[in-house]
């Protein structure tokens, strides 16, 4: 059913729209299914090239033995957290539940976002949120086929822990990737049946070029968390200093080894969009500047701009 597992008959039917050349968007509407589920389920399941069903399910019901969660202790006295707190976990959680995600889904992701490091145990959270352990399990279950918690075991006993590590944005952002290109494609396309001059191109233009630039900034992308937190200190560096800075220079005023300057330099060259508005620029050896990217502004506002100047 929508919103639960896939099953067989939907992973046969998958691999068969696949065959006709639907595509994801097209394949998840029809499955009453997130476009990201479907992009997900093909992609975890085509290592070597062809989405087959059969092959699929047996992953999937290997994952799921392997990932059975723990059941949790009996609920026992646990001290609570202050007025503040619980209102602000109960806040963002009606924030994140206006988006779409359930309710109960979005209280356990707020509280293991809230958590300590090490996490917390599925017996943790139900004494936390006052809630039954099924709850806890069927959220847990959601968040990790969304691919936001982690699992690891309890290094102090048999039980799991939870955990949001740093990369749990970057996955989610990569994983709809593909629906925003296919909703810029799409976009493009219909600029050429209705006619870039009328209203519907423009809408549609601006449509494309949103989702576009959000393919861009993630697709294919391989960098890390991390990686992408250094290029964008080291682009904070450049717009503060205003003028070219060496290498040396650069990783001087970070207190950086030159190999981590280096690196992040390297993550803006192979992903541009990090920088935009902007762009990275060679200006001598080993010195780098940042100018405004050429695709933004149109000869003739620069025009206007240096009039104005």
């Amino acid at each position: 059913m929508p919103g639960g597992r896939l099953t067989h008959e939907d992973r046969r039917r998958i691999a068969a729209w696949l065959a006709e050349g639907l595509g994801f968007a097209e394949i998840g509407r029809r499955l009453g299914r997130p476009t990201s589920t479907i992009s997900r389920e093909v992609a975890r399941n085509s290592a070597s090239g062809e989405y087959v069903a059969d092959h699929a399910q047996r992953v999937s019901d290997h994952r799921a033995r392997r990932h059975k969660p723990a059941r949790p202790a009996e609920p026992v006295i646990d001290e609570q957290p202050s007025e503040r707190v619980r209102g602000f976990l109960d806040q963002f959680a009606t924030l994140l539940a206006a988006t779409g995600l359930p309710r109960m889904t979005s209280r356990v992701f707020v509280c293991l976002l809230t958590a300590d490091a090490d996490g917390l145990t599925a017996a943790d959270l139900v004494r936390r949120l006052q809630v039954s352990p099924a709850s806890v399990s069927k959220s847990i279950g959601a968040l990790e086929t969304m691919e936001l918690v982690v699992r690891r075991p309890d290094p102090g006993g048999r039980r799991e822990r939870y955990t949001i590590d740093n990369d749990a944005w970057l996955r989610a952002w990569q994983a709809d990737t593909g629906a925003h290109s296919e909703i810029a494609t799409a976009a493009q396309r219909g600029i050429e049946i209705f006619g870039a001059d009328t209203t519907a191109g423009t809408r549609l233009r601006t449509m494309g070029r949103f989702f576009g630039w959000l393919s861009e900034q993630m697709s294919g992308s391989t960098l890390t968390a991390t990686a992408v937190y250094d290029a964008l200190t080291v682009l904070a560096a450049l717009v503060h200093a205003d003028r070219p800075l060496t290498l040396r220079a650069l990783a001087t005023a970070l207190d950086w080894p030159e190999d981590r300057a280096t690196a992040a330099l390297d993550a803006i060259r192979r992903q541009p969009a990090i920088a935009d508005p902007l762009a990275l620029r060679t200006v001598g050896p080993r010195t780098y500047t940042l100018v405004t990217r050429p695709d933004r502004l149109s000869p003739a506002q620069c025009e206007a701009l240096h009039r104005a100047l």
